[in-house]
């Protein structure tokens, strides 16, 4: 299968910054929220909030935070979260999309005027980044579950698109719309999944010399910076 290997070795080495545990909780506490206030309190008959507390669980998010917050949208004066995505072009032409959640439009558009005039880059328009991306299902499953021949034919059995071995664990790549439907079958298989979310993955990369890899880094940190940031993507790789 075609390897991701680029993808991952970036994804890990920024993830340190993406995947604070207090930045992916707030981002699926707003997707509780805003799924109950857009079509009630019963995951039953609201197919948002299902997939919303499927995220909330598959990042470990707590049953009792669940349950609040559920109850605190029910509430005519909870806030309301807008899902916004912008898209800029950093240094040396690389793509880069920024997956927000807000209260405040107009602070997030402020927050990324004052990060492009401090840190370089520009605003593009939408779509002019976003097409150079596909968004797929990722899932992270320890390697240390099985011997490689077995784990990889129950990944093919669950409906994975794609996988890739980094070190100590598989990339399992699907369908967007198939991600938690594969996470139940690997589970139902009896392997335990680290970690399961919606990527956009490039479907080409941008070289960068040391300089304009350094600048972008720093203009990707100033970006995680704002609250209402959940998570960053990019295409960059850096010249060896």
């Amino acid at each position: 299968m075609a390897g991701h290997s680029k993808w991952a070795n970036i994804k890990h080495k920024k993830g340190r910054a993406d995947a604070k545990r207090g930045k992916v909780f707030s981002r699926v506490t707003k997707e509780i929220i805003q799924a109950v206030k857009a079509g009630g309190s019963d995951p039953k008959s609201n197919a948002k909030l299902k997939l919303a507390i499927q995220k909330a669980k598959a990042v470990n998010l707590p049953a009792d935070n669940i349950e609040r917050n559920i109850k605190k949208a029910v509430k005519d004066d909870s806030i309301d979260y807008l899902e916004i995505t912008y898209e800029l072009y950093g240094h040396g032409g690389v793509g880069i999309i920024v997956d927000a959640m807000t209260d405040n439009k107009n602070r997030l558009a402020s927050d990324m005027r004052i990060a492009t005039n401090k840190k370089g880059g520009t605003v593009a328009t939408p779509g002019a980044v976003t097409f150079n991306f596909d968004r797929k299902g990722v899932l992270q499953v320890n390697a240390d579950q099985g011997d490689e021949d077995t784990l990889s034919m129950q990944f093919i059995e669950a409906g994975a698109e794609d996988f890739d071995k980094e070190d100590d664990l598989f990339i399992v790549i699907t369908d967007a719309q198939d991600l938690y439907k594969v996470k139940e079958n690997l589970e139902s298989g009896g392997l335990t999944v680290q970690e399961a979310s919606l990527e956009m993955i490039p479907k080409t990369w941008v070289e960068c010399d040391k300089e304009s890899f350094e600048k972008n880094e720093a203009l990707i940190a100033f970006l995680e910076e704002s609250d209402d940031v959940d998570i960053i993507f990019h295409n960059m790789k850096e010249i060896e």
